[in-house]
């Protein structure tokens, strides 16, 4: 992590942990919001107005949390407005690497726009980050304000008959994310850097437990609230399609996998099948990223399945 503007160790994927061993994730630092007349948004300071070409946004496609946002990016047709930056899946002794330097930046690793954006940062440089070209700074890194950034805060740049987040549905929609966040996006994370048997086993039984109650709401309908597709899909759909290819086997979620849930399985399907969601998936990555985590494979093997995947 950087300490005081400066890379510390090499990188290490539990950030911390609680009294029962178990793992903690780290509260995003940056929280400045585009809206569309540069307003400032629910947290953080004015100045970022919506407008053509003038941010970049960084991820990983190993990553979940940043492919949330590049999930609403597509899905909002915000292509041609923000432009996206991916750096290689595997994760370097210094976080995440651009192949090829960040031609933006001139940067080699993410954690130099962090500091960039604050010399003194203290923290781990986490993807996503959407980044402003004008001022040379980081707007934000929490993937949950991105994605309703991009719903709202572009406003005219992006495509209205488009809504994540409709006002008449977000009662239920934060009821679901509520609900899925803490047993199953990081839940899977819970169960896989756990360093006590209690914490693993605590995490292990929260996914399992979402996971039926899942299947069971998803048997007669085809999205997660009312017949659309919403914020809380997105979340959702981000765990699944890596569950069978990383979390199953490396994070120790092996009491099924989500081709073992028929309507999981079907849901998985008509995501992967929404016009642009599945340019946003790297099965590819996924492995590489995932697998090249040495603190729980050591050696590097990436597997060769699953099937589906091949």
């Amino acid at each position: 992590m950087l300490v005081e503007g400066k890379w510390t160790q090499d990188w290490q994927p539990v950030q911390a942990t609680d009294a029962k061993g178990g793992f903690v994730r780290q509260a995003s630092s940056f929280r400045n919001w585009v809206t569309p007349d540069g307003r400032a948004g629910p947290t953080g300071c004015a100045g970022f107005r919506a407008e053509r070409g003038r941010y970049q946004l960084y991820v990983a496609l190993i990553c979940p949390w940043a492919s949330r946002t590049l999930m609403a990016r597509k899905l909002k047709h915000l292509d041609v407005v923000v432009g996206v930056t991916i750096v290689e899946p595997e994760l370097s002794d210094q976080g995440w690497r651009f192949a090829h330097g960040d031609t933006l930046t001139g940067s080699t690793y993410l954690h130099e726009l962090y500091t960039r954006a604050d010399k003194c940062f203290t923290g781990r440089a986490t993807v996503p980050v959407l980044w402003d070209k004008t001022t040379g700074t980081i707007v934000n890194n929490e993937s949950a304000d991105i994605v309703r950034m991009f719903n709202t805060g572009f406003g005219a740049l992006a495509d209205a008959t488009v809504d994540l987040y409709p006002e008449a549905l977000r009662s239920e929609i934060d009821a679901w994310n509520a609900r899925i966040y803490p047993a199953l996006n990081n839940g899977v994370y819970r169960a896989g850097f756990a360093t006590t048997q209690l914490a693993y086993e605590e995490a292990f039984r929260d996914v399992f437990a979402i996971l039926a109650v899942l299947e069971a709401h998803l048997e007669q309908r085809a999205f997660l609230v009312g017949d659309r597709l919403t914020e809380a899909d997105i979340r959702l759909f981000v765990t699944l399609v890596r569950f069978d290819v990383a979390y199953h086997g490396l994070f120790k979620c092996n009491l099924k996998r989500i081709i073992d849930y028929p309507a999981l399985t079907a849901y998985l399907t008509r995501m992967l099948d929404v016009p642009g969601i599945r340019e946003t998936v790297s099965i590819e990555h996924i492995k590489r990223g995932y697998y090249s985590i040495k603190a729980l494979n050591p050696n590097g093997i990436v597997p060769l399945g699953p099937k589906w995947a091949s």
